[in-house]
């Protein structure tokens, strides 16, 4: 996951979010607030920042490897997030540690699984396989026809995307798909979190724990490697550009838009990564590659923009 603060910063379940109808209110002219427009341009800067700071992560991966920009991008991350955040981690009790250590493995895990398929595989298409995460959480939660539906078109994708070809990366795959599990697991840990640590105060206390077990990592990289400046530079900024740049920025606009809509305006993250990549690092995608991010985009906008249909007892 790209950037774990962001869901944590939401006042409700995000995976829950997902599955609702995202209909932002409008004014009686049609027109969307001034207030929502803004939480518009937010979200989309927020999207931005989480890829090309991902995209900027790849660039250190020739001298740091993934887990070394992982370790120093964790340390940047958690840094800002105590700053901002302040959990008073001296008063948490046994009972709070306990899934905070869990979102800690699982930051940890997610992270590194991440990075290790974009570079392997590229970064839209391995954000595209992480993202079938909350997607599979959200699907789940549903009864619904039309989520079926969505889940064959996400499970095609998934298909074309892991199809059988001489350049067929399929561990890169694999690190993608076990990205996604994480993602999953996280937002499942989160309903847990939420009941027991106020505001983000968990997901501060984990990314903490997070960067202290990567610290050996980062301690062997720097002792035998002696990394280039430039390199620590692209791990630092992506630790600032894919955690803490966006996690202020939806804190923001999560008081402008509701939260389904900032649910389904997650599901553009793919597109913006597919973009990154070709920008920043110069990855080209086939027809079917850019055919299965779309299938992906639209089976979560297809499931959240769909009412669910109540009974008239209810």
């Amino acid at each position: 996951m790209s950037s774990p603060a962001t869901a944590a910063s939401q006042p409700t379940d995000p995976a829950i979010t997902t599955i609702l109808p995202a209909s932002p209110q409008t004014t009686g002219s049609g027109r969307m607030p001034a207030g929502q427009l803004r939480g518009i341009a937010l979200m989309l800067t927020s999207g931005i920042s989480n890829q090309v700071g991902a995209a900027t992560a790849a660039l250190g991966f020739p001298a740091l490897g993934p887990a070394g920009v992982v370790a120093i991008r964790q340390a940047v991350a958690a840094a800002v997030m105590l700053a901002v955040v302040r959990p008073p981690l001296r008063s948490f009790t046994r009972r709070q540690w306990l899934p905070v250590l869990a979102l800690a493995a699982i930051y940890a895990t997610m992270n590194l699984t991440l990075y290790t398929a974009v570079d392997r595989i590229g970064l839209g298409l391995a954000v595209t396989l992480e993202f079938l995460g909350p997607l599979a959480v959200a699907l789940a939660t549903s009864r619904r026809r039309v989520d079926l539906a969505c889940a064959l078109v996400a499970g095609a994708a998934v298909f074309v995307l892991m199809r059988p070809q001489p350049t067929t990366d399929y561990l890169g795959i694999l690190f993608g798909l076990i990205a996604a599990c994480c993602w999953a697991a996280y937002i499942l840990l989160n309903r847990t979190l939420a009941n027991r640590l106020p505001s983000a105060q968990g997901a501060a206390a984990a990314a903490a724990v997070s960067a202290v077990a990567y610290l050996p990592v980062a301690t062997w990289i720097l002792i035998h490697h002696t990394p280039a400046p430039k390199y620590l530079a692209y791990a630092a900024a992506a630790g600032l550009l894919a955690s803490a740049v966006p996690y202020l920025l939806d804190m923001l606009s999560l008081r402008l838009v509701p939260t389904t809509f900032f649910g389904l305006f997650m599901s553009v993250n793919p597109l913006l990564a597919a973009f990154a990549g070709w920008l920043l690092l110069d990855e080209r995608l086939g027809f079917l590659e850019w055919a299965a991010i779309t299938a992906v985009i639209t089976a979560n906008a297809t499931s959240a923009l769909t009412p669910t249909r109540r009974h008239p007892t209810e």
